[in-house]
């Protein structure tokens, strides 16, 4: 009998370790799905984290281009508001020369019809040119 208790005893400790074997890959497979339950969880988080740095760096870019533009934009019009403001000065200056010499060529064809026949007047005038040079 002693064989067949030692065969039994045998086949029980034999399932026993079968048994705590597989428990203990159970327990190893378990362990790892909760590893990789975790990793992916991980590498979920960081990449809508990686997500969120892009979408705000996308933001930052587009918000310094619209205010470098706008300033750009602010820059042009200012430029060619001043340089409207130069043209526009420049051209009353010159209408106001061009009226200037063209009162002067008038006042001075006049002067010479209405002095032309009086040589009182001529003298007058001669005086006053003269008065002028001095002073």
């Amino acid at each position: 009998m002693k064989p067949i208790v030692t065969a039994l005893k045998e086949r029980e400790q034999g399932i026993t370790d079968a048994l705590a074997s597989a428990d203990n890959a159970r327990k190893e497979m378990s362990n790892l799905k909760s590893e990789n339950e975790t990793i992916l969880a991980q590498a979920r988080e960081e990449r809508m984290k990686m997500l969120k740095e892009a979408k705000d760096q996308a933001t930052a870019i587009i918000a310094e281009s619209k205010n470098t533009a706008k300033a750009e934009t602010s820059k042009i019009l200012a430029t060619a508001q001043q340089d409207i403001e130069n043209m526009k000065a420049k051209a009353l200056t010159d209408v106001k020369n061009q009226t200037g010499q063209l009162a002067i060529a008038i006042a001075e064809k006049i002067l010479k019809k209405e002095l032309a026949g009086n040589p009182e007047q001529q003298a007058f005038v001669n005086s006053v040119v003269n008065d002028m040079k001095l002073g």
